[in-house]
């Protein structure tokens, strides 16, 4: 943990994971297929965060929400309406808001993280208030 924040370096890692999450979700439809989309989005926490928490049924369910809104937004068409894109957009970031909060609220750090430096194995992710 870091003495002037409280929080461990996963906690730094899961805010640049839903950061490059919520960048994806604002270039949509240019920075990917629609295919792609729910798998882009999510790739760096799945790269850098799930691996390294402790398995949570209320973690892996928010990651399941994103993926959803992901689709939606995905199968989105333009002939449906600007608020309509805009609204499934925000739906996803939404989500991607939650997953980031499920994880710094709930995860707990596990011994791969530990190993690789990002905190203590089985402390928190984030300092509780």
């Amino acid at each position: 943990m870091t003495e002037e924040t409280g929080e461990t370096a996963l906690a730094q890692t899961v805010r640049r994971a839903a950061a490059q999450a919520r960048r994806r979700a604002a270039a949509f439809p240019a920075s990917v297929s629609g295919d792609d989309l729910p798998w882009a989005v999510i790739e760096a926490f799945d790269a850098d965060i799930r691996g390294h928490v402790e398995r949570d049924r209320r973690i892996e369910g928010e990651r399941d929400r994103v993926l959803i809104a992901a689709v939606n937004l995905a199968e989105t068409r333009p002939e449906d309406g600007a608020d309509a894109v805009e609204a499934a957009r925000a739906a996803l970031v939404d989500a991607i808001d939650y997953l980031e909060q499920a994880v710094l609220r709930f995860g707990i750090v596990n011994a791969a993280a530990a190993r690789h430096g990002l905190g203590g194995a089985g402390r928190p992710v984030a300092a509780r208030p």
